[in-house]
């Protein structure tokens, strides 16, 4: 996810200050993604220096700046959801890493790797999956989160590194 383009989206709906503009990002993202107030003041110094916000003029303190969205930035959020993500590389993932660092290690047993995190993630989806079906307190931003989270690769994985009968000595 940008950062750069959810500010663009955030300022969009009108003009905001910096601390306004990290706690609805955290909000717009179900309280998933944690944003650094310093990352925020960062970017908005960024998207302001290229044209694509603007804030106040007035040379108080930073955190009081109300910033809004120029029409070169509106042009731009435009064309980001209009694009679809670069997906010609695969993306970086912890777990990734550590499986193919396992699978060149001869004392470590993959399989046992992958069924760890398997577990840990079978009992979060159990959790997350009562929380979206709380009504009461439902969140479209947390239910996408976790719905993405669902779409797990280790199964496929799995298949590839489990021991079998004729190997299972070797693990």
């Amino acid at each position: 996810m940008s950062v750069r383009h959810s500010l663009l989206a955030l300022l969009s709906e009108g003009p905001k200050y910096g601390f306004q503009l990290r706690q609805e990002f955290e909000s717009s993202t179900g309280e998933v993604w944690p944003l650094n107030v310093g990352q925020v003041y960062t970017t908005l110094q960024r998207l302001e220096r290229d044209g694509l916000a603007q804030s106040d003029d007035i040379e108080e303190d930073e955190r009081q700046k109300n910033y809004r969205i120029t029409e070169k930035g509106g042009e731009e959020l435009s064309r980001w959801l209009r694009t679809p993500p670069d997906l010609s590389e695969p993306p970086r993932d912890e777990l990734v890493i550590k499986v193919l660092v396992a699978s060149r290690l001869a004392n470590v047993d993959v399989y046992e790797v992958i069924q760890l995190h398997r577990r840990y993630i079978v009992q979060l989806m159990q959790q997350w999956t009562r929380l979206k079906e709380d009504e009461s307190h439902f969140d479209l931003a947390f239910a996408l989160a976790v719905d993405a989270e669902l779409f797990d690769w280790t199964p496929s994985c799995v298949g590839s590194t489990a021991p079998t009968s004729t190997s299972s000595s070797d693990h």
